[in-house]
């Protein structure tokens, strides 16, 4: 996420590393590799020298704490500059209502249809909330039976209407059987086009006249850089609406719309997509991506995505089972599945500070748990509960089955083997005070 950005703006604010004093021209040449940073990043001209020009003022009025480097002030003013330009703090979405209705619009191959199912499987999973879809796209029959994919799923039911070809109509009938059924939150999925028309427009604004929604969200593909921007200025000018959802932000993006949107639309951004899965839907936070475009990490966010995958209880008990010499590769295969529901490993290590700019010069492929599981997956049951009784033969065996060397094999197991001592004694250490000298 922002890797081409990150490292450009690094390389900006290394031009005043080890400088005595801030003064007007090596601020002037800092300020200039800053704004060259965002325009590769494909934000717009006029944003990219005001923002420089509002960081330029802030530096040279700046008084310089002695004790502080002009390097590590001018990351202060970006950093500042950036949270402003990207508002200045995360954006609850409307949800009260009975039942509260989010109506979501964008263009076609947006990433809209999906984003309504990971909305509702974070209302639902982190807010017990009892959710209905509804598939308004009544010109596209695969969105219907993507949406009831979905859906199926996440454990959410989708109201849909074979043959009906009123979006208004659909959604009306839908959110009265949300009210029998006493659901709390009502997703209406809206057609998309290629792009903004008068007919969608139209569509729009009757369900919003007639569904009155507590929330409508604009989903805008962040790949797509500055269009991203346009289609949200577009909406925004026919149509009033809440927030901007961006999605893909885990692809090739070069950040332009996240660091652009706000500024240009004047709304905020509520929602960012990291991902595929159902799981990779995370709130924004300009601060936290201010932190992770300067190379500072997202340890806030990194621990709470931490908390909601791995299972404190399975923890505890792996503990225990340290403690007694008891781990073994069940348990490993646990926290290796407990971690991957955290996301991509480059995204993770982007989170940790100084760990962004490593990721990007070394190979970070999750497909690096591939051959680990398998091997693990050909031992018996036996085998993965009482490690030492792997002699050669049995070794032979698990690369036969697993499709991995003999060496692959016994690399993993001393692997394991310096882990489980390094683990142990991390356990049998923790808690304790360290001895006092005399």
């Amino acid at each position: 996420m922002f890797e081409n950005l990150s490292s450009k703006i690094e390389k900006a604010l290394q031009t005043l590393r080890g400088k005595g004093s801030i003064s007007d021209i090596n601020i002037a040449e800092t300020v200039k590799e800053v704004r060259r940073a965002l325009l590769d990043a494909d934000v717009s001209y006029p944003i990219a020298k005001e923002f420089t020009d509002k960081v330029k003022a802030e530096a040279l009025g700046m008084n310089v704490i002695q004790s502080v480097e002009p390097g590590q002030m001018m990351v202060k003013v970006v950093h500042d500059e950036l949270v402003k330009l990207m508002g200045t703090g995360a954006v609850d979405i409307n949800i009260k209502g009975s039942p509260a209705i989010v109506l979501v619009a964008g263009l076609q191959g947006s990433g809209k249809t999906t984003f309504c199912a990971k909305l509702a499987h974070k209302l639902k999973s982190k807010q017990a909330k009892n959710v209905m879809l509804v598939a308004g796209d009544v010109y596209r029959p695969a969105a219907i039976q993507q949406l009831q994919t979905l859906g199926q799923q996440i454990g959410v039911p989708v109201y849909f209407e074979p043959g009906n070809p009123n979006p208004v109509a659909i959604a009306k009938t839908a959110i009265a059987d949300a009210k029998l059924k006493g659901c709390d939150v009502v997703i209406v999925d809206t057609a998309g086009r290629l792009a903004i028309d008068e007919q969608m427009m139209d569509e729009i604004a009757a369900l919003k006249s007639e569904l009155q929604p507590q929330e409508t969200l604009v989903v805008v593909d962040s790949m797509t850089g500055q269009d991203a921007v346009n289609t949200a200025t577009a909406f925004n000018d026919r149509r009033d609406y809440d927030g901007v959802v961006l999605t893909k932000l885990d692809g090739d993006t070069r950040g332009g719309a996240a660091l652009s949107i706000r500024y240009t639309v004047n709304k905020p951004i509520k929602f960012v997509g990291t991902g595929e899965k159902m799981d990779a839907l995370d709130v924004f936070y300009p601060e936290r991506m201010a932190n992770r475009i300067l190379g500072m990490g997202d340890v806030v966010s990194f621990v709470e995505r931490a908390q909601e995958q791995l299972d404190e209880e399975e923890a505890r008990k792996i503990q225990k089972r340290l403690a007694k010499n008891e781990y073994n590769f069940e348990d490993f295969l646990s926290q290796i599945k407990q971690v991957k529901k955290m996301g991509s490993m480059k995204d993770l290590m982007g989170m940790i500070p100084g760990m962004g700019k490593l990721a990007q010069n070394i190979d970070v492929n999750d497909d690096a748990y591939i051959p680990i599981e398998a091997i693990i997956g050909s031992m018996t049951p036996y085998e993965r509960r009482n490690p030492s009784c792997l002699s050669g033969s049995r070794k032979q065996r698990i690369a036969a089955g697993s499709g991995r060397t003999i060496q692959e094999v016994n690399r993993l197991i001393k692997q394991f083997d310096d882990m489980r001592k390094i683990m142990k004694m991390m356990s049998t250490n923790k808690g304790r005070m360290p001895m006092r000298r005399r």
